[in-house]
This record gives C-alpha cells, sequence and structure tokens, in this order.
C-alpha cells in the first residue's frame, strides 16, 4: 500500500516507495492531488462571520524516483499549485511550481509470510526554494483579514529538511497504516520562517479483494498535522498557529507490482488557531503511481 502524508497545503509530501511492493530495482513515478477548500474563518478556535472569505487550494505533485532495491530508493516532488482566494469585495488567484523536495526512502525491517506481513520504513530529505515566494511579502491590509500572504505564496525561500517514519502491517486481510513526518523549517525570504510543522496518517483497513494480481481495499483513515507560529525577522505571527485533525475512508488499489491508486476524502472534526485564519471545509486526495 502506499502511504501518502500529506501535511500542510503548502509543504506536503507524497512518498510513493511503499507502492513498489518489493519489486526490486527501477523507475516509478505518478501523481498525487490534494484539493482542499478552505471557508470556514475561525479567530483563536472560535467561528466567526466569514464575510465571503475562501482559498480553493489545489496542489498536484509529480513525482519520480528510483528504486536502488528492495529496501532503498530516492525520489523527486514538484507541485504544481493553483490557489482562488478572496472575500465577498475581491476576487483573485496565485499558480505556478512549488518548492522541489529530493527524499531518500529506507525500509529499515520487513517481515514477510502468507498470512502476515510488517514493514518499517524511514525517510529523509530536503525542500529547496525553487517556487516563487513574493506572497510572503504582501501587506496585511491588502488581503482579507483571515488570509495572510503565507497562505497563498507558492514557496518559502528556504532550504528545510523533511524527516519520517511509517509501518505497515497485515494479518490475513486486515492491515493497519501509520506514518508521521517532521518539516524543520529555516528562514526563508523576506526573513520570513514557517513554523517547523509536524504531520500524521493512519488507520485500519480490510482487503475486499487480496489477489494475486491486485488488491483492492478499503480503510478508515485519522489525519493531521500541527504547527507553531510563523516567524518575521524573529517576531511571532499570531495569525499563523494550527492544529488540524481529520478523519475519513480511503479506497486502495494495486495491480501486480506496476500500478498503485488512491482515492480519499477528509473532514475536519478539529479545527485549533492562532488570530483570525480561513480554515479547510474538508479535502480530497487522489494519487496514482507506476513501476516502469
Amino acid at each position: 500500500m502506499a502511504q501518502p502524508a500529506f501535511g500542510c497545503d503548502l509543504c506536503s509530501i507524497y512518498a510513493a516507495t511503499e507502492a513498489q511492493a518489493g519489486g526490486g530495482r527501477g523507475f516509478y513515478g505518478g501523481v498525487a492531488e490534494q484539493f482542499t477548500p478552505f471557508g470556514t474563518v475561525q479567530d483563536n478556535g472560535h467561528r466567526i462571520a466569514s464575510e465571503g472569505q475562501y482559498i480553493d487550494s489545489s496542489v498536484s505533485q509529480l513525482f519520480a524516483g528510483y528504486n536502488i532495491n528492495d529496501r532503498i530508493s530516492v525520489q523527486l516532488n514538484l507541485p504544481m499549485i493553483y490557489r482562488a482566494f478572496g472575500s465577498d469585495t475581491l476576487h483573485s488567484s496565485e499558480s505556478g511550481i512549488g518548492d522541489l523536495s529530493l527524499i531518500g526512502n529506507w525500509k529499515a525491517y520487513e517481515k514477510l509470510s502468507e498470512n502476515f506481513t510488517f514493514n518499517w520504513t524511514l525517510l529523509g530529505g530536503i525542500k529547496f526554494p525553487t517556487a516563487d515566494s513574493s506572497r510572503l511579502n504582501t501587506p496585511d491590509e491588502d488581503l482579507p483579514a483571515g488570509i495572510g500572504g503565507h497562505d497563498l505564496a507558492l514557496g518559502s525561500g528556504s532550504y528545510d529538511g523533511i524527516v519520517g517514519t511509517g509501518i505497515y502491517g497485515r494479518w490475513k486481510k486486515g492491515f493497519f497504516t501509520a506514518s508521521v513526518q517532521y518539516a524543520i523549517r529555516s528562514e526563508g525570504d523576506f526573513h520570513h520562517q514557517y513554523a517547523n510543522d509536524l504531520t500524521w496518517f493512519g488507520g485500519p483497513g480490510m482487503y475486499l479483494a487480496l489477489k494475486h494480481q491486485y488488491t483492492l481495499a478499503l480503510q478508515a483513515v485519522v489525519s493531521g498535522e500541527t504547527k507553531g507560529k510563523d516567524t518575521f525577522s524573529g517576531v511571532p505571527d499570531g495569525d499563523s498557529a494550527e492544529t488540524l485533525v481529520y478523519v475519513g475512508p480511503q479506497i486502495n488499489f494495486t495491480w501486480k507490482s506496476k500500478l498503485s491508486a488512491q482515492l480519499a476524502a477528509d473532514l475536519p472534526v478539529s479545527r485549533d488557531n492562532s488570530g483570525t485564519q480561513v480554515l479547510p471545509d474538508y479535502r480530497v486526495r487522489a494519487a496514482i503511481n507506476w513501476r516502469f
């Protein structure tokens, strides 16, 4: 099963190596899409009148990688971002490439039998400042109260570290996955520094079909993220900390060791934030991965 670790809308990383199913050396690639409409405005965790404020965000991650062997792979991720935003009196959009990421994956442990599977993977990498970060310099008075330049910027202008780990366990037709990622941020353009970000994903599932040629599974997923306040020249930005928790179903499909695909919907069950922010109403995720 591929294990996506979709984190903050800006910096989500898609880790696809588990979809290779131990296929050995070779190239793989695909695309992962996350669509998130933001339309709920909260002030310090309490819902307030939105005045029509919104962000409709689409992040399509193109990824390509190489499996060096059954345990080690490297992968490049390039997001393509489109964001429409506005309020009752303003409508605009931003689009372009996001920050390029290079990550490495290592399957640290694996145990396989007919009825039982368990593996543990580790991830590490770096994000490069390849995207336009000019929105970070947008004055607050030019935007609606719940939307900041840090919400719209396509990139951060910083080199950031990425570390993570994940597990997958199966007993007959039941399985469980869990993964976490931690983004270690540095100061970027305009003396802005995004806060370090912790994201998580996991939950139990059941194989509806478990064949030699293909698998089809349904999974109940709990996911989320938490981050502190960003800073400008070392001064905390009061409208930037948040903790979000989602639940929702996910469908997983694999065909041989070549193809994996996913479709999921996430509904927020907990939204906490500092200051005034526009927060997500739901999100839809989809991904397809092909091993050459």
